[in-house]
């Protein structure tokens, strides 16, 4: 394992992450049971976990936090988590703790499964799904020639007080890690420093930056991708005043992957390797395609419609082993008053 690096929880303590926890299911007595802490929305996954439950008869206690907040909770846990299974938002926390060596090798069958690129050098952890980050913009106030090829262009004057960001989220502060990683620390904290000062709209999450572009109070907003998709299949792509532009070879449009890690302390658990075996299953790589508008990683199924290939848009300059040093980049936004 790597040697440590530390990780900053943003604006909270291990009691507020604590109380973060929400979803938690009593086990039946007789069942076998596996805990795993979910750093991503209920609504995304719960629905997958309950496939898992009701194939293999395991009882999943899912709780359910954002990955920052239950990263700093792992770490702090160490040994004595109960968690024996963590499914992350993004690949930066799941170095943090592979450098905290809290986690359990992966499998090789299973790790085997997805390509270089998309998941740990090491098998401290496996790749799941896909996702790039984006620009959505207004596309009744700008066309997508009007709008940046770069995030470094998004400190000018003109787009003061019109870029929305959820500089809490884990994607926002993995984009934060690869621009360190691809444009040296100087640049990124010039960017940040920029952005501060530029009078940005501040989120809790990606979809409400998203719905700022939608209503017409942001002109620009900085999400995953995924999430003007699900809108979109609901509401109608017709009808989405947001649009998207896709930035290939930029640190502002890079793909991270969300992922999963067996603790340490479950290392021979079959119940916890059964779990992260069917996350990078067919079946499980078809749910995200068709509920979440994920590109799938596992190699043979099809990326939902109207994405353009992964291929295009992986930076060849970034190893996501690199975005391990979160804690950095959470530094610097709290140095700037972001977090």
């Amino acid at each position: 394992m790597r040697a440590r690096r530390g990780i900053l929880l943003a604006g909270t303590g291990l009691a507020a992450a604590t109380l973060a926890l929400t979803g938690c299911t009593a086990p039946a007595d007789d069942a076998e049971t596996l805990t795993v802490y979910v750093g991503r929305d209920e609504g995304l996954v719960g629905p997958l976990i309950e496939q898992f439950e009701e194939e293999t008869g395991i009882t999943v206690e899912a709780r359910y936090a954002a990955t920052p907040e239950l990263t700093a909770l792992l770490l702090e846990e160490g040994d004595r988590t109960p968690a024996e299974v963590f499914l992350s938002q993004d690949a930066g926390a799941l170095g943090a703790l592979a450098d905290a060596d809290l986690v359990a090798e992966i499998p090789s069958e299973i790790a085997d499964l997805i390509p270089d690129g998309f998941t740990s050098q090491d098998d401290s952890w496996v790749g799941v799904t896909g996702r790039a980050r984006v620009i959505a913009y207004d596309g009744e106030q700008l066309s997508e020639d009007e709008v940046p090829d770069t995030v470094d262009d998004l400190t000018g004057e003109e787009w003061s007080g019109e870029v929305a960001f959820a500089p809490g989220n884990a994607s926002f502060q993995s984009f934060i890690t690869a621009l360190r990683v691809l444009e040296g620390e100087d640049a990124a904290a010039a960017w940040v420093e920029g952005m501060a000062a530029n009078d940005p709209e501040l989120t809790e999450n990606n979809l409400a930056s998203l719905d700022l572009v939608n209503t017409g109070q942001a002109e620009l907003g900085l999400i995953n991708h995924y999430y003007w998709f699900r809108q979109a299949a609901e509401v109608g792509a017709e009808n989405m005043r947001a649009q998207l532009k896709f930035l290939p070879g930029d640190p502002g449009g890079i793909v991270n992957v969300t992922g999963a890690a067996i603790l340490d302390g479950a290392a021979d658990d079959e119940a916890a390797r059964a779990f992260v075996e069917f996350l990078v299953s067919e079946q499980a790589q078809r749910y995200f395609v068709e509920e979440t508008f994920e590109y799938p990683l596992l190699p043979g199924v099809d990326a939902p419609e109207g994405l353009p290939a992964i291929d295009t848009l992986v930076n060849p300059g970034l190893d996501l082993s690199d975005l391990d040093s979160v804690g950095e980049s959470q530094q610097l936004l709290a140095d700037n008053g972001l977090i």
